[in-house]
Formats: C-alpha cells, structure tokens, sequence
C-alpha cells in the first residue's frame, strides 16, 4: 500500500495519471488490433465485430460507475488508515461485480440472436456477430471483476501492476491474433469463431 497522503501532490498527480494514460491508450491498441486483422476477413467480419463491440459501451458505463465508486470509498479508508474499512468495500465491491456480470451475461445470452438480427444489415453479419459474441461476450464480463480489482489498486496507490498486465494482454493479443484467426502453423483457423464462411452463409439466405 502506497500513502498518497504524504508527499508532493502534484507528483502523485502527475505519476498516476501517466500511467492511467498508458491504460487507456493500451486499450486502444487493443482494439485496433483487432480490427486490423480482421479486416482482412471482409467487410462482413468488420461490420460484425463493430455490432458486438457496441456492447463495450454498456459494460464501461457499468463498470466505470463500479469501478469509481470503489476507488473513492476505498482511498477515504485508505487515507483513514482504516484497513478493516478497507477490506469490507473491497469485498463488497468485488461480490458486487460477479453479481453484476452474472446478470448481464445471462441477459447477453438470450438476447444474442435478436440484438445481433437487429442491428446487422445482413443475414451473413448477423450470422458473424452472433458466433463472435459467444466468445466476446465472456470476456466483458470478465472485465468487472477486473475492474474491481483495477479500482481497488489504485485506491491505495498501487497503478503499476495493473497498467503491467493490460500491456502484456495486449502484447497477447498481438501476437495470438493473426496466429487464430487465420490458422498459422498448428493453431486452428477460427476467423470470428464461425463454423460457415459468409459465402456459406449468403448460399443459403438466397435459397
């Protein structure tokens, strides 16, 4: 635990906001990562990602309102010194977040196939968005918990950690993409996790 009540605060200021830069500019690359490669997989890949990534939007809302929420009661006990204060927001935020993701996953679910009907342009972008968010969908919601634990960190002035992991995500995801998507070497060819090319899937809309 680092004590942010102690020392010059325009160097805290300036020392966590650089790496909560660093943060959201890795998530960034992650994203355009994506995109890139999966542009190579046509327009109907681009159009369903984008669908399925509009969700992204509702997940950060949600864990953004959690995620500062924990930070500002967690660095008050924090500043207090009051560590068993501490820990009950800790865990209440936590239990808070699996309830939170639990519930939307469950909503995700069943309304995957009428989302994804709705907003795609075309029988072959829904078929896409659908598969793509069986597996996008998960990691979402892996991201309150995370965020709860982000929060947590930087309550008590502890940022390196967290900021460490998303750029090794990242630098993951750079790596393992390319490598997933288009079935280089040993690894399966999964595109966006479809079982049917669009090709397949336009044939029989047209039947």
């Amino acid at each position: 635990m680092k004590d942010l009540t102690q020392g010059s605060v325009t160097k805290h200021l300036l020392h966590m906001s650089a790496f909560l830069a660093a943060s959201m500019l890795v998530q960034t690359l992650y994203l355009l990562a994506d995109l890139y490669w999966v542009g190579h997989l046509g327009k109907e890949a681009i159009a369903a990602v984008g669908v399925a990534g509009n969700l992204t939007m509702i997940v950060l809302a949600l864990t953004q309102m959690l995620g500062v929420g924990t930070t500002t009661l967690m660095s008050q006990a924090t500043g207090r010194k009051d560590q068993q204060h501490a820990e009950v927001v800790f865990n209440q935020s936590f239990v808070m977040s699996i309830l939170i993701a639990f519930a939307l996953g469950v909503i995700g679910f069943i309304l995957r196939p009428v989302y994804c009907d709705w907003l795609s342009a075309d029988a072959a972008t829904a078929h896409l968005a659908k598969a793509y968010l069986l597996w996008f969908l998960p990691g979402l919601l892996l991201q309150f918990p995370l965020v709860a634990l982000g929060a947590a960190l930087r309550a008590t002035g502890i940022i390196k950690p967290a900021v460490g992991f998303q750029v090794l995500s990242v630098l993951l995801n750079i790596v393992l993409a390319p490598l997933l998507i288009f079935g280089i070497g040993p690894w399966p060819k999964l595109g966006v996790t479809k079982r049917r090319s669009a090709r397949d899937v336009h044939f029989d809309s047209d039947r």
